[in-house]
């Protein structure tokens, strides 16, 4: 083979390489913008679960969610998840400097990646990325999060987040969560029901809301509190995300 056929074996997949590379920003773009108005049916999270159920031969497992508004998510489900997981979300831009910060003066012991995302960061790595932690995937979500806090208000941001978040295997969004685990519509949850849900949040595959641990009936008692101290409803009324 000669050098020119060689090269033009290279140029190929290097032209496809260059085009997918081209093609996957545009898609994200595309997305952002595009799920600003219309309902999400699925998750890169969730197709992830779904391919790696079928890789391992569990062809029972259905990573599926039914889209609510939030208006069909009872108020105590959003503050549930803002005591538990975000409660400067009103206030930032996708980023908690002093969170993060304080994990990066953590890290430095231990070199580990770990969690200070907020439900913005969250909301964009479950919706266009791969689960795990390193570094190429945490500037990648920073960008998307970047995008979908200009472009989408804070209460799409949490309708997204309510929609496509993982409460059990196969259990995606707040509305199968309520009929899988508590045989009710998202609109009927009460604030102790939302504080359970909430905290299995950290790890849905090792906490479960239908076999609490004694850490998990501890965390919801705490985010029990923390909503109260928030204020309630007033402060979902006052930040407009009700």
């Amino acid at each position: 083979m000669n050098k020119s056929s060689k090269r033009g074996l290279l140029r190929k997949p290097l032209l496809w390489l260059k085009r997918v590379l081209i093609l996957i920003p545009c898609l994200w773009i595309a997305g952002i913008v595009i799920f600003a108005f219309l309902p999400v049916p699925f998750s890169a999270v969730m197709v992830e679960r779904q391919v790696s159920a079928w890789l391992t031969g569990d062809f029972g497992y259905v990573a599926h969610s039914d889209w609510v508004s939030m208006d069909e998510i009872a108020s105590p489900m959003a503050l549930a998840v803002m005591a538990a997981e975000d409660q400067k979300f009103p206030e930032h831009w996708g980023f908690d400097v002093d969170a993060i910060q304080s994990v990066l003066d953590r890290d430095k012991e231990g070199g580990k990646m770990r969690g200070a995302s907020t439900l913005s960061q969250q909301t964009a790595k479950n919706l266009f990325l791969w689960d795990g932690r390193n570094w190429i995937r945490k500037g990648l979500e920073a960008g998307l999060t970047v995008g979908i806090e200009t472009v989408w208000t804070k209460r799409r941001i949490l309708t997204v987040y309510l929609n496509i978040v993982e409460f059990g295997d196969g259990v995606f969004g707040v509305e199968q969560a309520a009929q899988h685990f508590f045989h009710k519509p998202a609109s009927k949850l009460t604030a102790s029901q939302a504080a359970l849900l909430a905290a299995v949040l950290p790890n849905p595959h090792l906490f479960k809301v239908n076999a609490p641990s004694a850490y998990v009936m501890r965390r919801q008692q705490w985010i029990l509190r923390q909503m109260s101290q928030l204020g309630g409803e007033s402060f979902l009324r006052e930040h407009k995300l009700n």
